[in-house]
């Protein structure tokens, strides 16, 4: 098939069109490289997917509609994955204009072009943080999502309810995933196993938030891309939920699926395993939870196991190896 994937130089994207081009698809990518973290990773990351001949790399802001639509033109897409956008809890405290204009713009700047290019599938990336202030676990599809703690669980939430409007108005089939913490090879510095990993490399002290009792539904990168290319194969059909829990509208081809494995792991416990595949003990500085921060997330995986048959399960044990295999082999050694 030929699918496009936005944010193709991020942590997601990229993983997503390496395995999209390894199953022998056509990719087309387009990504902003935006200076939120390290540009150069996200160079590295484009430059490995050059290297198939099925890919096309566009390189353009979501809030230039122009760039948009010639990338949409080329790309001839039948498939329309849209991952990017301004991530990160703590950003949102600090620049929230940057997640109006990329996750609220930028969303809409995509829905338009999704409309004229009309796919047969259209995936838009959320996350667990729209479920916010919820305390009902495990968090489930159906469940109410209208707490959000910060901003970047508002545009989400906000982008979720304008893919809803686009699936009805234009009879687009829209699936909705809400990530569940996703980690792996290739992850964004910013994040707490990248940050960990670093600072215990280094002899330094870590920042615990919340002393450490938080829970967290960690999701492995490898198992998130599993879900999200066997969702690929599942457009909404008004009218035919798989299940009573279904998420799928009443009134457009339109649903929301949680990817995750419904295991939630204690942050100490997280650390610990990190500390046993470094070989050394974590300098722990506990602190209280910040302003913005949940307790827990858990999702319930049932949807997902209805539409596709498959739950992540990969285990931290060895998702932490994968990574700190990575950061030392390859991240380690590019930018010494």
């Amino acid at each position: 098939m030929r699918v496009l994937v936005t944010g193709s130089a991020g942590f997601i994207g990229f993983h997503l069109s390496r395995r999209l081009l390894a199953d022998g698809h056509e990719v087309t990518g387009f990504d902003g490289m935006t200076p939120y973290y390290d540009v150069a990773l996200k160079q590295r990351r484009h430059a490995l997917l050059a290297r198939h001949n099925g890919f096309a790399a566009h390189i353009g802001m979501l809030e230039d509609r122009e760039a948009l639509q010639r990338a949409f033109a080329e790309a001839k897409p039948q498939i329309v994955v849209h991952l990017a956008a301004q991530a990160g809890v703590r950003y949102s405290l600090e620049q929230p204009e940057a997640y109006a204009s990329s996750n609220l713009t930028g969303t809409f700047n995509v829905l338009e072009a999704v409309r004229e290019a009309a796919p047969r599938h259209f995936l838009f990336a959320s996350t667990s943080s729209v479920y916010g202030g919820n305390t009902k676990t495990p968090f489930a599809e159906t469940d109410r999502a209208d707490a959000p703690l910060t901003l970047y669980a508002a545009t989400k939430k906000a982008g979720e309810e304008m893919c809803h409007a686009y699936a009805h108005l234009w009879a687009l089939p829209t699936t909705c995933f809400r990530f569940f913490t996703v980690y792996g090879p290739w992850g964004r510095p910013d994040m707490a196993l990248f940050k960990f990993v670093a600072a215990i490399e280094r002899g330094e002290p870590i920042d615990i938030y919340g002393a450490g009792k938080m829970r967290r539904d960690f999701t492995y990168v490898d198992d998130l891309v599993e879900g999200i290319v066997r969702l690929m194969g599942v457009p909404p059909e008004q009218g035919k939920p798989v299940s009573a829990a279904d998420s799928l509208s009443p009134v457009a081809p339109f649903r929301v699926v949680n990817i995750a494995g419904g295991q939630p792991v204690e942050l100490l416990d997280f650390i610990a395993t990190i500390e046993r595949h470094l070989g050394k003990t974590a300098d722990r500085r506990l602190l209280p939870m910040q302003k913005g921060d949940v307790a827990g997330t858990h999702a319930d995986a049932g949807l997902l196991r209805a539409l596709t048959g498959y739950v992540p399960g990969t285990s931290i044990e060895d998702g932490v190896r994968a990574f700190v295999e990575w950061y030392r082999n390859d991240y380690a050694k590019a930018n010494a």
